[in-house]
């Protein structure tokens, strides 16, 4: 089913289609592009063009790889081939895609050195965290503990708030768990157990002393505080999922996505509002009043995970930006 590959390919694609309606209101929407069900996938000089989400998602994909390459992944492995790729993003030319002002401000102090925790940004729980995770639940061969500490460590290179290290860690586990052949209609029961599981898990291992840099009582008070955010809006998603109406706009029920636990929480009802369409999920996604390419970034993602390569269009696939990318990291990580 090559699942690796179709969750970063539907990662990618809902990027694309999500960058054209971001910073937009639906009616907005409407006007430029009409229905939400007909959404296109918009092609510029033969290119559908991703975002910062795509982007860094690669340089978190490419760095990993690096770090694999050394042995058992482990913090150590990790941080420096990680932190180097999000600096060459950083730096690239290519980052002109209105990035978010917390991995500039993070990587411009990654750049002058020093330990990654004094560098995070540990006030923000944006997103920018959780819409890059998606390869750490692609890894095949990962403990729990390796992709739980390692979700959480690659958003405190950036995002250091408890919310987007839990965030991260949750969506990283939902892609893994669809990518392992997960039914949709089981996902809410496992993701809400394994959020309670981790609540009082401070992963002092990958993340070192980040909690001292915040204003928390102690370890477990810091890291409580994210999860028990996630917990919430899984609370969201299930009361907002027996009636939903497919027609409105998914942001209203879940949040709009700009901030970590809602990115992925809206991600998550799109998906599983259409969990056997990938192209319609990733399509209402988009056609949102929030943070459009993120939240159909991450829908693409769960879409891609639970049914492959062989989900998305091949017109669509042919016309991805990084497509030779996003394909080579598939195959490595397909088996």
């Amino acid at each position: 089913m090559k699942r690796a590959t179709g969750a970063l390919l539907g990662l990618a694609i809902g990027d694309a289609m999500g960058f054209p309606t971001e910073f937009n209101t639906l009616a907005q929407i409407e006007a430029k592009f009409g229905s939400w069900r007909t959404l296109p996938l918009p092609i510029s000089s033969g290119t559908a063009y991703v975002t910062d989400d795509t982007q860094m998602t690669l340089a978190l994909g490419e760095g990993l790889q690096v770090a694999l390459s050394g042995g058992p992944l482990t913090a150590e492995r990790m941080e420096p081939p990680v932190r180097e790729h999000f600096l060459a993003w950083y730096h690239s030319p290519e980052n002109n895609r209105a990035p978010g002002g917390t991995c500039l401000r993070a990587c411009e102090a990654l750049d002058r050195g020093g330990v990654w925790q004094a560098a995070s940004e540990v006030g923000s729980k944006g997103c920018g965290a959780n819409m890059r995770v998606a390869p750490l639940g692609l890894i095949p061969g990962l403990s729990a503990e390796q992709r739980s500490g390692a979700a959480q460590l690659q958003s405190g290179l950036t995002h250091g708030h408890p919310t987007a290290l839990a965030a991260s860690d949750l969506t990283a586990q939902t892609v893994h768990l669809l990518a392992q052949g997960t039914a949709p209609t089981e996902l809410l029961p496992l993701l809400r157990a394994y959020a309670q599981e981790s609540r009082e898990v401070y992963r002092a291992d990958w993340l070192g002393d980040l909690a001292e840099h915040a204003q928390d009582p102690d370890r477990v008070s810091f890291i409580a505080r994210g999860w028990a955010e996630c917990l919430a809006v899984l609370d969201r998603v299930a009361a907002a999922l027996p009636a939903a109406d497919p027609d409105a706009d998914p942001c209203l029920a879940t949040g709009a996505g700009w901030i970590a636990e809602e990115a992925f929480a809206t991600a998550l009802f799109c998906f599983l509002q259409h969990p056997d369409d990938p192209v319609t999920a990733v399509r209402r996604g988009a056609y949102s009043s929030g943070d459009s390419d993120s939240i159909a970034a991450l829908a693409g993602a769960f879409a891609g995970a639970c049914h492959g390569a062989a989900a998305w269009p091949s017109e669509w696939v042919a016309v991805i930006e990084y497509r030779e990318r996003l394909l080579a990291l598939g195959a490595a990580w397909d088996h």
